[in-house]
C-alpha cells in the first residue's frame, strides 16, 4: 500500500491554482494518450458535424416532365400553365427531406468525382414544390393531380455520407500532445490551468508507470512502518500499561492507524486532495477515551507513514502535528459538544496561519495568494465535525466511554437514579455526598474525575434489593438486623454488591461504571458483624470468610478514591461528635485499615495521593458537619 518506488514530479488537485514546487523539466520526450472518454467525445464530434452527402439523378424528373409535355395535346392551356412552373422548380431542384435537426449541417451533391457545396433551403422539398403549385394553379384548374409531375433531383447518399465519416475517424490520433525533452512543463509560481493540470498528472503518471520494482525498496519502506507500528506498541507497554493490557483498545489504536494510512493511499493513488483529510480527528478521538499524551503519540505515529505520499513531507508535518497538538488543549476535558467546533474552528486558523509562513519563508509566495489554496484546509476542519457519529459509533462499537456518555449518565433523571432518589433516599443522599468526595480528590491527585463521579452515583444501587437493611434508610432507628444472625445480615449486606452490578447489566450501564459496584468494598469485611459472629463464640476461619466481599479489590486511581470515599463517609455518619479530633482520627483509621488489607495493591496510588486524599476528606467532612477546630486555653 505504501509508495514502494521513487517518485518522480508531483500530483495536483483542482484547488492546485500554483504549481508551488520547483521547475517541472521533461526528462524525456513522452507522449499523452487521449483517455478513452476524450476519443469517443472526438468520435461523436466528427458524427455530429460530418456533412451529408447527396446524389444527383434526373431519370425520374425526365419521366415527369415527359408526362408533362403529353398535356400539350389534351389540355394545352394547362399545359402552358404548369410547364413554366415546372421548369423553375426543377431549375432549382428537389432535394429529398431530412431531419430539422440535420437541415443546418453542410451538405454536397456529388457528380462522379466533383463534389459542390450546396445549402439545403435553397431547394424545394415535394412539399414546399406543392405548396409553391398550389398557390399559383387556380383551383378550378387543377382537374388533375399536378404531384404526378413532380421528382426528387438529389437524394441523399448514406453510403458516401459514412464513408467520410470513416475516413474522418481512421484520422483521429489516439495521442494529445507531445512534449519534448529538456522542456520547462511547469515553473515555479506559474498559474495553473486545467490542461496544465492534466499535463503535469499525466507526465506523473508516465514517469512512474516504467519505475523498476525492487524487493528492497519494498520491504525496507515496510519494515520502517512496521518499526513505527512497534514504537507505538513499545509505548503502550512502558508507558500505558492499562492500555497494553487490553486488546479492544489496542486494537482501536492500531486500526486508527490502518485508517489513515489507508485513506491517505486512495487519495494519493487518484489524485484527490490529500490535505482534506482530516488528520487531527486522531488527536480528538484517542484524546476522548484515553489521555493526552497517548493521543499525541498516536498522532504523530500515524503522521509519520502518511508522511511518504506527500511531496513536501516537512510542510505536511508541520501543517498537522501542530493543529493536532492545538486540539489536545480543547478537548482536554470533553464536557461540552461545543468544543469539536472549537476545534474545528481552531484547526482551520493554525492551517491558515501555519500554511502562509511556511510558504512566505520556505516555499511559494504566489500559493498565499490563490483562494483555491486553502480549500482542502477548509474541508479538512468541517470534517473535523465528523468526531460527533465517530464517538458514538465508537462507543457502541468498542465499548469505551466518553465524557459525554458520563454526563448523560449523572443526569439525575436516568431511570435508575430518579428510581434511587424515590425508593432510597438516604443511600441516594449518602451517594451524593461520596461523589462529591471522591471527585474532589481526584482533582487533586490526578484522574478521571467525572468517572468518578459517575461510579460514586451508582455504586450503591444494589441498596434497593433490601434498603432497610442498610443504616441511611433506617429512619426510626429500628434495624432489621436485630431479629437475624450475625451471619445472614452479612450475607445481605456483602449481596448489595453483587445485586447492584446484575441491576446495572439491566439497565445497561457501560463495564467502567460497573467496576465501582465490584470495587467499593475490594476484598474487605462486614466488621460490625464479624465481631458480633466472634462474640457469639465462633471461631471457624472457613465461616468468617463469609463475612469477607468478594472483590475484586480497586484497580485504578478512581476505583480506590471511591473505596476510601465511600468508607469514610459512610463512617462519618455513625460518630457521635463531629468534631475536628473525631473526624481526623475516623479518616485516619478507615484509610490505614484499607492500606493494611492491601487494597490498594493493584491501583497506581501514592502514599503521596493518600497523604493528600487525607487532608481533602478531613476538610470536607468538617465542612458538612460544621466542626471546629479546638485551640488550646
Amino acid at each position: 500500500m505504501l509508495p514502494n518506488r521513487p517518485v518522480k514530479g508531483h500530483r495536483v488537485d483542482a484547488f492546485t491554482a500554483i504549481w508551488p514546487f520547483e521547475d517541472l523539466i521533461v526528462e524525456q520526450d513522452f507522449l499523452i494518450n487521449k483517455t478513452p472518454y476524450e476519443l469517443e467525445t472526438e468520435k461523436d464530434k466528427i458524427r455530429k458535424e460530418a456533412p451529408l452527402f447527396f446524389q444527383l439523378k434526373n431519370e425520374e424528373k425526365d419521366k415527369k416532365l415527359q408526362s408533362l409535355e403529353n398535356l400539350r395535346f389534351s389540355n394545352p392551356i394547362l399545359h402552358a400553365r404548369l410547364k413554366p412552373l415546372f421548369d423553375s422548380i426543377y431549375k432549382r431542384g428537389v432535394i429529398e427531406s431530412i431531419d430539422e435537426g440535420l437541415s443546418k449541417k453542410s451538405m454536397f451533391v456529388t457528380t462522379g468525382t466533383y463534389a459542390e457545396q450546396i445549402v439545403y433551403y435553397d431547394f424545394f422539398t415535394i412539399r414546399s414544390a406543392a405548396e409553391f403549385l398550389q398557390n399559383r394553379v387556380p383551383a378550378n384548374k387543377q382537374e388533375i393531380n399536378y404531384l404526378d409531375f413532380l421528382a426528387i433531383t438529389h437524394y441523399l447518399d448514406p453510403e458516401k455520407t459514412q464513408l467520410y465519416i470513416n475516413s474522418k475517424l481512421e484520422q483521429i490520433s489516439v495521442f494529445r500532445s507531445f512534449i519534448r525533452e529538456g522542456q520547462v512543463l511547469a515553473r515555479q509560481g506559474e498559474p495553473l490551468t486545467n490542461n496544465k493540470r492534466f499535463l503535469i498528472n499525466r507526465y506523473f503518471y508516465t514517469q512512474n508507470l516504467g519505475i523498476e520494482f525492487t524487493w528492497v525498496r519494498f520491504l525496507a519502506k515496510w519494515a520502517l512502518t512496521f518499526v513505527l507500528c512497534a514504537v507505538l506498541l513499545v509505548f503502550l507497554a512502558f508507558f500505558r500499561q492499562a492500555i497494553f493490557g487490553q486488546n479492544k483498545q489496542v486494537s482501536f489504536l492500531f486500526l486508527l492507524m490502518l485508517g489513515s494510512v489507508f485513506s491517505t493511499f486512495i487519495f494519493y493513488k487518484y489524485g484527490l486532495m490529500v490535505m482534506a483529510l482530516p488528520f487531527t480527528l486522531v488527536p480528538i478521538l484517542v484524546r476522548v477515551f484515553f489521555d493526552g499524551r497517548t493521543a499525541l503519540f498516536t498522532h504523530l505515529m500515524i503522521l509519520l507513514p502518511c508522511s511518504f505520499f506527500m511531496p513536501d513531507r516537512l510542510e505536511f508535518l508541520l501543517l498537522q502535528l501542530i493543529p493536532g497538538i492545538g486540539t489536545l488543549f480543547v478537548v482536554a476535558e470533553m464536557r461540552k459538544r461545543q468544543q469539536i467546533l472549537n476545534a474545528a474552528f481552531l484547526v482551520f486558523v493554525f492551517y491558515v496561519f501555519l500554511f502562509i509562513s511556511y510558504q512566505l519563508g520556505f516555499g511559494t509566495p504566489q500559493t498565499v495568494k490563490k483562494i483555491t489554496s486553502y480549500v482542502p484546509f477548509g474541508i479538512s476542519s468541517m470534517l473535523v465535525l465528523l468526531a460527533y457519529p465517530l464517538i458514538y459509533g465508537t462507543e457502541k462499537f468498542f465499548g469505551f466511554i466518553s465524557d459525554f456518555k458520563l454526563l448523560e449518565l449523572c443526569d439525575l433523571n436516568h431511570p435508575l437514579l430518579r428510581r434511587l432518589s424515590k425508593d432510597v433516599p438516604g443511600t441516594f443522599q449518602h451517594s451524593l455526598q461520596v461523589a462529591n468526595l471522591a471527585e474532589e480528590a481526584i482533582y487533586y491527585i490526578g484522574g478521571n474525575s467525572l468517572l468518578v463521579r459517575t461510579g460514586a452515583m451508582y455504586h450503591d444501587i444494589g441498596k434497593l434489593e433490601n434498603p432497610l437493611f442498610f443504616t441511611e434508610n433506617q429512619p426510626n432507628g429500628f434495624s432489621p438486623h436485630q431479629e437475624i444472625e450475625p451471619l445472614e445480615s452479612a450475607k445481605i449486606i456483602i449481596n448489595h454488591v453483587i445485586k447492584g452490578v446484575e441491576l446495572a447489566k439491566k439497565y445497561n450501564l457501560p463495564e467502567q461504571v460497573i467496576d465501582f459496584i465490584r470495587t467499593h468494598h475490594g476484598t474487605t469485611s462486614v466488621q460490625y458483624f464479624l465481631h458480633l459472629f466472634r462474640k457469639q463464640g465462633h471461631e471457624s476461619k472457613s465461616e468468617e470468610n463469609k463475612f469477607k466481599y468478594p472483590g475484586p479489590i480497586p484497580f485504578s486511581k478512581e476505583t480506590a478514591v471511591l473505596m476510601i470515599a465511600d468508607g469514610v463517609e459512610a463512617a462519618s455518619r455513625s460518630l457521635k461528635t463531629h468534631d475536628a479530633l473525631s473526624i481526623n482520627d475516623l479518616v485516619d483509621t478507615i484509610i490505614d485499615y484499607k492500606i493494611a488489607h492491601n487494597q490498594f495493591i493493584n491501583s497506581d496510588i501514592t502514599f503521596k495521593d493518600i497523604t493528600t486524599i487525607k487532608k481533602i476528606f478531613k476538610k470536607r467532612l468538617m465542612n458538612i458537619y460544621h466542626a471546629r477546630i479546638e485551640y488550646p486555653q
